[in-house]
């Protein structure tokens, strides 16, 4: 969990775990993330070790090539591998750009 915080810290960006309190959402970009599930590796019987799924949403208020590349490049220091996605949310005004991977918990 320190080094997920120590990646959002360094993209300096707010952030929030899964969403930001009613009222207190800062204006875009953003970044919320998720801790949706494990793949864990077993040995002789128990959790030998432990990943973490890690989804983190970046939001914008418009298409930000410049924001998506410090993430990206926070990601790539620390050397990790992602996959990349994007979807417009009409209700919001939001782009969410979504970087999902993987980490040692």
């Amino acid at each position: 969990m320190d080094e997920i915080l120590a990646v959002l810290r360094e993209a300096g960006i707010p952030f929030a775990y899964d969403h930001f309190a009613e009222g207190e959402s800062p204006e875009p970009p953003f970044i919320c993330y998720l801790l949706p599930g494990s793949n864990n590796f077993p040995a002789d019987g128990r959790v030998y070790f432990k990943a973490s799924g890690v989804n983190m949403e970046l939001y914008t208020g418009f298409k930000d090539l410049s924001v998506e590349q410090k993430v990206e490049a926070v990601l790539d220091g620390h050397g990790i591998f992602y996959e990349k996605s994007e979807v417009w949310i009409e209700s919001e005004k939001l782009y969410e750009v979504l970087y999902q991977f993987e980490m040692e918990v």
